[in-house]
Order: structure tokens, then C-alpha cells, then sequence
């Protein structure tokens, strides 16, 4: 029975099944061994362990992933894969299944009948900020994410209060999960190679992740503070509560959403919880 170590290089079958990425769907191919076993390695996972993948393409982070003795749920939308991911599942001693589907809207406790799982993901670059706020703030919460974005997304997500990169997307993910940039991916690594660097973040859900009411209320306050973030958030916050809600929440009302940290911004939230 031919296992994954007997299966023929990704980039023969690429060219064996004539498949070139799909820009529509902003796939860039990984088919570099080391990069996908490295951060098989940061995503922590071992024998038996469960993975979601989303967006697993030829399957070049698939295999890593199973080298690992871990099982994986791999959800793709672009059903030319199909071929070249029933071959790899065929191999992988049962241990690898396929999703055809949006993963936008694929219900992940279904997925993993309720078991805990693990999500490991070179996401498709047009879709990774909204899936991650999705396994941040939705229903199913992952024991971790292992996650590569563009890196310009990467430091948004990891940025510090008073960076440039500090925003919305920070905020949420901070409050939500320990965030770490773990890796640098340079663009050669890629087939064919994107026009901007990449970077691996690895999440792991705090144990005082926001209660969801708290968590809505924090996602409703982000917005306005920074949808207007050179205002001081007495102008920004003003149709939540302005000044006032400021007060509430012990913050000076003349500070900008940039100079603002985590507790600030949950401290918002509350207050205009609180106020209703």
C-alpha cells in the first residue's frame, strides 16, 4: 500500500494534473518540506491530535501535518484538488478527510463532531482576516490557531498599543487569545511567488477570553474608535456614549484609539454595556 513518504514530489503533481494556483482564489503554493514541517512543529500537534485545514491546495502543509501522526479535516473550495487530495487520503491510512466547501461558512463544531481541534492554515490571503475573526469571536473556539497571513496582516495582528500596525484587528485578537508571530515566510518560498512577505502567528484562546455579550460589545466599540481613529475618543465614541462613556470606563476622553490597550478597551465595553 503506497503511504505519504511514496507519493511523487508536489510539484510533479502539480504538473502532472496541469494545475497553476488560482489568483481568484489568492492561492500561492507551499511546497517547500522544510516550511511545511516547521510549522507543523510550531503548531504543536502530534499523534492523534485533530486539525481543521483550511484551504490545504496540492496539500504541501497536509502532508506535513499528517507526518506528524496528527488527523486532519481539510476544507477546500477550489474542487480541482480534489484529485490530488483524495490521492494524498488515500495514502494517509484514513487519517485525512476532505471538506469541498467555503470555510466561511462550514460549521467547525460539525466538523470535529465536537471534539477539540487544532487549526493549521496557509489561509488564502483574500480571506484570512475574515476566518480569523470567525475562530476568534464565533461560536467554535480552536485549542489553537497556527495561522500564515501576509506579514503586513501578521503585525496587525500581534501589534503593541501606540504602533502604527495597532488596530481593530489587534484589540480583538488580544483579547480573545495570546498572540505570537512565530515565523517569517519570504515570498520565494512561494508557487508562484506573491508580491509581499508572509508570517506565521500562532493563537492560543486565554482562559479570560471575553464573555460573547462582551465580546459583541468590544467588536461594536473597536469599530467606532478606529473608524475614526485620529479623532480623540470623545468624537470617535460619541453616537456609544462619547465623554461620558469614557469617564465611566476610566479613560481620559482626549486619548486616541492607538494609545488605548486591551483592558482600556474591554473597560469601553463594559461601560457602555453597563449604560444600557
Amino acid at each position: 500500500m503506497t503511504g505519504i513518504d511514496d507519493l511523487p514530489p508536489l510539484r510533479e503533481t502539480l504538473a502532472e494534473h496541469g494545475l497553476l494556483a488560482n489568483k481568484a482564489f489568492g492561492q500561492h503554493f507551499l511546497l517547500d518540506l522544510n516550511i511545511t514541517r516547521k510549522i507543523a512543529r510550531l503548531a504543536e500537534v502530534g499523534d492523534g491530535d485533530l486539525v481543521i485545514e483550511v484551504g490545504p491546495g496540492p496539500g504541501g502543509l497536509t502532508r506535513a501535518l499528517l507526518e506528524t501522526g496528527a488527523r486532519v479535516i481539510a476544507v477546500e473550495k477550489d474542487v480541482r484538488f480534489e484529485p490530488l487530495l483524495q490521492e494524498l487520503a488515500a495514502a494517509a491510512d484514513g487519517r485525512l478527510s476532505l471538506v469541498l466547501g467555503d470555510a466561511l461558512d462550514v460549521d467547525e463544531a460539525a466538523l470535529s463532531a465536537g471534539a477539540p481541534a487544532a487549526i493549521v492554515s496557509n489561509l488564502p490571503y483574500n480571506v484570512g482576516t475574515p476566518l480569523l475573526i470567525k475562530w476568534l469571536t464565533g461560536p467554535y473556539t480552536p485549542v489553537s490557531q497556527t495561522l500564515m497571513f501576509q506579514k503586513e496582516v501578521a503585525e496587525r495582528i500581534v501589534a503593541s498599543p501606540g504602533s502604527d500596525a495597532y488596530g481593530r484587528l489587534a484589540v480583538i485578537a488580544q483579547a480573545c487569545a495570546e498572540a505570537r508571530l512565530v515565523m517569517d515566510v519570504p515570498a520565494r518560498a512561494f508557487t508562484p511567488p506573491p508580491k509581499v512577505a508572509s508570517a506565521v502567528v500562532r493563537l492560543v484562546p486565554r482562559a479570560d477570553r471575553p464573555e460573547p455579550v462582551l465580546l459583541g460589545a468590544l467588536q461594536k466599540i473597536t469599530q467606532a474608535a478606529f473608524g475614526q481613529r485620529r479623532k480623540m475618543l470623545r468624537s470617535s465614541l460619541k453616537p456609544l456614549g462619547g465623554e461620558a462613556l469614557c469617564v465611566a470606563a476610566g479613560l481620559a476622553a482626549d486619548a486616541r484609539a492607538e494609545t488605548i490597550d486591551i483592558p482600556g478597551f474591554l473597560a469601553l465595553a463594559q461601560a457602555w454595556l453597563d449604560q444600557r
